[in-house]
């Protein structure tokens, strides 16, 4: 599947807009990034990368934003066309945005979301 890193990147945040308000409100210190691959593992589709939100103690503070990572290379490799890859560009950010509020894998596979 071809598409444009712009293209890409506003069906990334077109998934952001489908988040209910009072979670998106609730999202504290994370920035949402598109890289074309991880490097370490080229078939990951998305990474959260810091401190969850049920983790947090009175000591967070002073670091650097939490990272959701969405790799658009392995996700254009997985679909056929432009709605696969808006589904699973929706999948893999609530996927990640869920792990920035404490939901472990088992959780989400659990709920679908895996």
């Amino acid at each position: 599947m071809e598409m444009t890193r712009g293209r890409f990147e506003e069906l990334v945040a077109d998934a952001l807009d489908t988040i209910p308000p009072e979670l998106t409100a609730a999202m504290d210190n994370v920035v949402v990034l598109v890289e074309d691959a991880h490097n370490a593992e080229p078939d990951l589709l998305g990474l959260y990368e810091g401190v969850a939100l049920t983790e947090r103690t009175s000591d967070y503070g002073g670091v650097l934003p939490d990272r959701i990572t969405v790799y658009r290379d392995p996700i254009l490799a997985l679909c056929a066309d432009e709605d696969e890859v808006v589904h699973e560009v929706a999948v893999t950010v609530v996927h990640e945005v869920a792990h920035h509020f404490g939901i472990d894998e088992d959780t989400l596979h659990d709920l679908g979301w895996g």
